[in-house]
């Protein structure tokens, strides 16, 4: 293994991010691993935590939808008196003063398909901007048993492209539409079993921890050609960029 990404939900909920800074410092002090990334709307992090753990962090991802702060409540991403632009200004900052590199993540939806993000992106100056064509997952944003009905998000796939030919200038762009999105991920939920996207659900594998990770892979509906087509090898260690901190 040479990558791991915690997400979640929100990874930082839990203890205020104490015990997802003590699962970072591990792999990287104690396994050794090139890269560990987090992905965080970012409302719970608090300069203290990179204090701590900032040196075993590689890239922190945060997911930012919209400019536009009423966009953003629409959205769902709004965090009560809480500016979420004015704090994602802020953490870029820590993670220079702390040397972890800065990732930006969008969900392109109904809501944010005709904004211009051009210049805010530019000035952010993130080590990529990986934008996702809204995906809709049975069981988890769609169907019965869904905890969030996401059908009203949904774009096509021309509108999408006509998002991506609007930030075309946007070098460290990284889009992923529907298609190279949803079997291109390795996903290992709570109790360590794969997430088979394939039939446009999240079915799970057996544990690792009760198989071992050699047969719950074979369940895990990994394209790797795909992982690869959509730019998912890139220099992804800290120690590799050569940023200018």
């Amino acid at each position: 293994m040479e990558k791991i990404n915690f997400s979640g939900g929100e990874p930082f909920l839990h203890d205020r991010g104490e015990y997802l800074g003590k699962l970072v410092k591990f792999c990287k002090a104690e396994l050794r691993l090139p890269s560990v990334s987090i992905v965080s709307n970012g409302s719970l992090i608090r300069e203290r935590w990179f204090q701590n753990y900032g040196e075993y962090l590689d890239i922190l991802a945060v997911s930012c939808d919209s400019f536009d702060e009423e966009v953003n409540v629409l959205i769902g991403r709004g965090q009560g008196k809480k500016n979420h632009v004015e704090n994602l200004q802020k953490l870029r900052t820590w993670c220079r003063d702390y040397r972890v590199a800065f990732k930006i993540n969008s969900v392109i939806n109904r809501f944010n398909v005709e904004e211009d993000m051009t210049e805010q992106i530019k000035a952010l100056n993130p080590v990529r901007w990986k934008v996702f064509q809204c995906l809709l997952i049975e069981g988890e944003n769609c169907g019965e048993d869904a905890l969030r009905e996401a059908e009203r998000f949904v774009i096509g796939d021309e509108e999408f492209e006509r998002f991506l030919e609007r930030h075309k200038e946007v070098s460290c762009l990284v889009p992923e539409s529907n298609q190279k999105m949803k079997d291109s991920y390795l996903i290992l939920d709570e109790y360590m079993r794969f997430l088979n996207c394939r039939k446009g659900r999240k079915d799970p594998s057996k544990s690792i921890l009760d198989v071992g990770v050699e047969e719950a892979i074979k369940f895990s509906g990994f394209d790797e050609k795909m992982f690869l087509k959509r730019g998912g090898k890139y220099t992804w260690s800290k120690a590799d960029l050569k940023l200018d901190w």
